[in-house]
C-alpha cells in the first residue's frame, strides 16, 4: 500500500485529494493536513511513502517546508500548483528543490474530477521515485555568453537534429542535459509531459541557464541552430521539412498514450522528418510513451540514448524504449550531454 500524506490549507483540495486516495485499491491515507507545522509531527511518527503539498499555507510557506524536508527526511513530494505565471515560477522553484512532480490546481471542482486518475497515477508514479538528500540551493549561475544573433538567424539545413523526451523527473534532467551543452549544438526539440501554464516560464527559466538559446516552441517557426524548442503545455509538437531545413507544427491534436504534448507524436515526426540524421534521447518518465516511436527512429538510422535507472527519478518511460528495441545506448544523467556533442560532431 501506498502511504499518502496530504498537506494543503484548502479544505475542498483535502477533502477531494482523500477521496482520491481513498478510493484507489493500493493507496492508504495517512492524513490531511492544513498545516505543516502538523505535518511534521504526522511524518515523525509515520513517514508516508508520497506527500502532497500546496504551496500557500498557515505558520509556514510551502518551499520552506520542502527545503527543510529534502535536507533532512527526503521523500517523494508531489506539489500543488496554481495556475498563474506566480505559480509557475514557484512550482519550477520547488522542482528544484526536490519535489517529484505536481499537480495543477484547477478553477473548479469539475476539472478537479476529469483529472482524478492522472493525479493517481502521478501519486503511483512517486512512490517509486528516486529522492535524495538536497543541500541548501546556492545562487543560480550568471547568463552564459552566447554566439553572435547573426549565427542564430539562419535555419539549420538538412543535417542532425536532437529530439528528447521526458515526463516525471524530466524537468531537472533537462535542466541537467541542456545546461552543459556548447552554443555550436545542433537545433532541440522536446516533448516534457506538461500542462498549460507552465512551458514557457520553463523555457525562460532554462534559457537564463544555458549557453543555447532555450523557447516555448511556436507553430510554423523556421528550426535554427542552437537552439532548444520545448512543446508548449498541453500541446503537440512536431518538427516537419521545409525547403532546405526544418520547421514546428504546434497542434491541438487529442491527446496520444493520454499525453499532450506526446513523446510518440514528437519523435514519429522526427524519423519522418530527418530520418538517419536524427538523434533521440528518452529521459526519466512514467508510462511508455515515445517507446514505440523511438524504435520507428531506430528503423529510420537514428542514433537513440535512453537514460540508465540508476540516475532516473522514475525509470518507465527509458525502461520501455529499451525494451522495444529502439535504443542504441544506455547512458547515465550526467554523461548524456557529452555523448550528444559527440554525436552531433560525427
Amino acid at each position: 500500500m501506498i502511504r499518502v500524506l496530504i498537506v494543503d490549507d484548502s479544505a475542498v483540495m483535502r477533502a477531494f485529494l482523500s477521496r482520491v486516495v481513498a478510493s484507489q485499491p493500493d493507496m492508504e491515507l495517512l492524513g490531511a493536513s492544513p498545516d505543516p507545522l502538523l505535518a511534521i509531527d504526522r511524518i515523525r511518527r509515520t513517514p508516508p511513502d508520497v506527500i502532497t503539498l500546496d504551496v500557500e499555507m498557515p505558520r509556514m510557506n510551502g518551499l520552506d517546508f520542502l527545503r527543510n524536508l529534502m535536507m533532512v527526511r527526503p521523500l517523494p513530494v508531489i506539489m500543488i500548483s496554481s495556475l498563474t505565471r506566480e505559480g509557475a515560477e514557484t512550482t519550477m522553484k520547488a522542482l528544484e528543490l526536490g519535489a517529484v512532480d505536481f499537480i495543477p490546481k484547477p478553477a473548479s471542482y469539475d476539472q478537479l474530477e476529469q483529472n482524478a486518475q492522472e493525479i493517481a497515477d502521478k501519486i503511483r508514479a512517486a512512490a517509486g521515485a528516486r529522492v535524495s538528500r538536497r543541500r541548501p540551493m546556492l545562487a543560480q549561475p550568471a547568463q552564459k555568453s552566447r554566439p553572435a544573433p547573426l549565427l542564430q538567424s539562419v535555419p539549420v539545413a538538412l543535417h542532425r537534429v536532437i529530439g528528447i523526451g521526458a515526463s516525471t523527473g524530466g524537468v531537472e534532467a533537462l535542466r541537467d542535459v541542456l545546461t552543459h551543452l556548447p552554443s555550436s549544438m545542433p537545433p532541440i526539440v522536446i516533448a516534457q509531459h506538461m500542462p498549460p501554464g507552465f512551458t514557457e516560464t520553463f523555457a525562460r527559466r532554462l534559457d537564463t541557464l544555458c549557453r543555447i538559446h532555450v523557447k516555448q516552441a511556436e507553430d510554423g517557426e523556421p528550426v535554427h541552430g542552437g537552439v532548444a524548442y520545448i512543446a508548449p503545455g498541453g500541446r503537440h509538437l512536431l518538427l516537419v521539412r521545409r525547403g532546405s531545413g526544418y520547421s514546428l507544427r504546434v497542434t491541438d491534436d487529442p491527446p496520444v498514450n493520454r499525453h499532450r504534448p506526446s513523446v510518440d507524436t514528437l519523435f514519429r515526426s522526427i524519423a519522418k522528418a530527418a530520418g538517419h540524421q536524427a538523434i533521440g534521447v528518452m529521459l526519466t518518465g512514467m508510462g511508455g510513451d515515445g517507446a514505440d516511436a523511438m524504435l520507428e527512429m531506430s528503423r529510420c538510422g537514428a542514433y537513440n540514448i535512453a537514460q540508465d535507472e540508476a540516475s532516473c527519478v522514475v525509470f518507465g518511460m527509458p525502461r520501455q524504449a529499451i525494451a522495444a528495441g529502439g535504443v542504441n545506448e544506455v547512458a547515465s544523467l550526467p554523461d548524456i550531454a557529452g555523448r550528444l556533442e559527440a554525436l552531433a560532431l560525427s
